[in-house]
């Protein structure tokens, strides 16, 4: 029988050879301009500058552009980019994987690309087939009964694990190596996929790389079977593989497999309309429609945040810290300050990256509204989780009054999609803070013409920083 690895690889050959559907091809685009728009977003984030400047400093022959930068070495282009595809936590999410599949493939799949003459039509390719491998393995990792991912429940960060393997199946399509190449490729990438979710408890800054370095390892995954370095054949499903090494027992290898390359994950995965946490869009929600009803923030008394059980620990937990968060970016991790967020600020598509300075965290306002918050598991929202992220707020007002507002399903996936305007709205605030609007309408019209493009450079040409 045929191992995992080897039907992951005949499923990304013949797609080389036959191409997407049309209607995932144009699914892969949107999500395209979708990293492009939080990437050009990111170039002034210190942790892209940082890279940059590891980037700058490694230097080597330049064959694909690093957004903001000079071309670089593939890996490097690809390590720069994955960390800023995923620095603002604005990219797209897979349920019930919970995991982020783009900003690690996209920009692996980009650079290998760029570097290899590859067209358009073959980007698209290679990313849906490598976004489809992430998610799956993802969901191999989720476990009905728990009702959570055990990657998640291991402190695990599975965007960045299963995201090198993804990213990897995308970088060796586009490398032109065989079936047994690609399977080799996703051998190799599967010793590399690493991270940890602790800086979504206690802070810290090396969470906003991990997608970059899953890129990286995705990249060099294939380049090292391009040279010659075989994988194991049961790298995933073996007693000392992939998935029985992160998440034990409690493994569904049939959901890698079960209607491979006839049923796509790929359309059903959620955009985010929020540059934070997933799991705080639900209570966001939930705040903005309090808000619309016209409740007076100054007249809160107290503010109860129910939420599943699971996400509890990365929105609400430690208490003191995710009352007071540390920075910005800590503060898009935070139940309480996203609440607050909401009801008292709110820019571009609701909450929106002004909401998410150093300065924005540390503002007395929102501070003294995110201690009135206490974070509580709800059971309607444990049924629900972990297809949806749910939330429910109860208020109490200075006079007695209560008020709730429920929020069962997300915006930006299946049940309350956005709309095409909403996307192209995300994508315009995002890159003009980075570009001009030109360049922007530019990057637009190129990325969803790429199904007709003979190569990739005109479309990398304008990922040069204006601003």
């Amino acid at each position: 029988m045929s191992t995992l690895v080897q039907r992951l690889a005949r499923l990304a050959s013949a797609t080389r050879d036959d191409g997407l559907a049309p209607e995932l091809r144009d699914d892969v685009a949107r999500r395209v301009l979708d990293v492009l728009g939080n990437s050009l977003a990111a170039t002034a984030e210190p942790p892209a500058e940082a890279v940059g400047r590891l980037v700058r400093e490694w230097g080597g022959a330049g064959r694909s552009t690093a957004i903001g930068a000079q071309p670089v070495p593939e890996p490097s282009a690809a390590l720069l980019n994955g960390t800023l595809a995923h620095s603002l936590d604005f990219d797209d999410t897979h349920l019930p994987s919970v995991l982020h599949p783009s900003a690690s493939v996209v920009p692996a799949a980009l650079a290998v690309a760029e570097s290899r003459g590859a067209s358009g039509a073959q980007l698209l390719d290679a990313i849906g087939v490598g976004i489809e491998v992430a998610v799956r393995l993802g969901m191999a990792g989720y476990d009905s009964d728990l009702g959570n991912s055990v990657f998640f429940e291991h402190g695990l960060h599975a965007t960045a694990i299963c995201g090198a393997v993804g990213g990897a199946v995308s970088a060796a399509m586009l490398s032109g190596v065989d079936t047994d190449g690609i399977a080799d490729t996703v051998g190799i990438a599967a010793s590399m996929g690493s991270g940890l979710l602790e800086a979504n408890r206690t802070g810290g800054t090396v969470k906003r790389i991990h997608c970059g370095w899953a890129a990286h390892a995705a990249v060099t995954a294939a380049g090292l079977a391009r040279a010659g370095i075989t994988g194991p054949p049961t790298v995933l499903e073996g007693r000392f593989g992939m998935l029985q090494a992160f998440c034990g027992d409690r493994v569904d290898l049939d959901a890698v497999t079960t209607g491979l390359g006839e049923r796509w994950e790929l359309p059903g995965i959620f955009f985010k309309p929020y540059p934070c946490n997933h799991f705080t869009h639900a209570g966001i929600d939930a705040a903005l429609r309090l808000r619309a009803r016209g409740i007076d923030p100054s007249a809160i008394e107290s503010i109860e945040l129910g939420a599943p059980t699971a996400v509890l620990r990365t929105i609400g937990q430690p208490p003191a810290e995710k009352a007071v968060p540390k920075s910005g970016y800590h503060a898009a991790f935070s139940g309480p300050y996203t609440v607050a967020a909401a009801l008292l600020g709110g820019g571009g598509l609701g909450v929106f990256h002004e909401d998410f300075t150093d300065a924005a965290a540390a503002d007395p306002d929102r501070l003294a509204l995110a201690a009135r918050v206490t974070c509580v598991p709800d059971a309607e929202c444990d049924r629900i989780f972990p297809h949806q992220f749910p939330a429910v707020l109860r208020v109490r007002l200075s006079d007695g009054i209560e008020l709730s507002e429920r929020v069962d399903v997300n915006r930006g996936g299946h049940g309350n999609p956005l709309s095409a305007d909403e996307l192209a709205t995300k994508f315009r605030l995002n890159a003009t803070r980075a570009v001009t609007d030109a360049r922007a309408e530019r990057i637009t019209e190129l990325t969803y013409g790429l199904a007709g493009l003979p190569d990739v450079t005109a479309l990398t040409g304008e990922l040069v920083t204006d601003a």
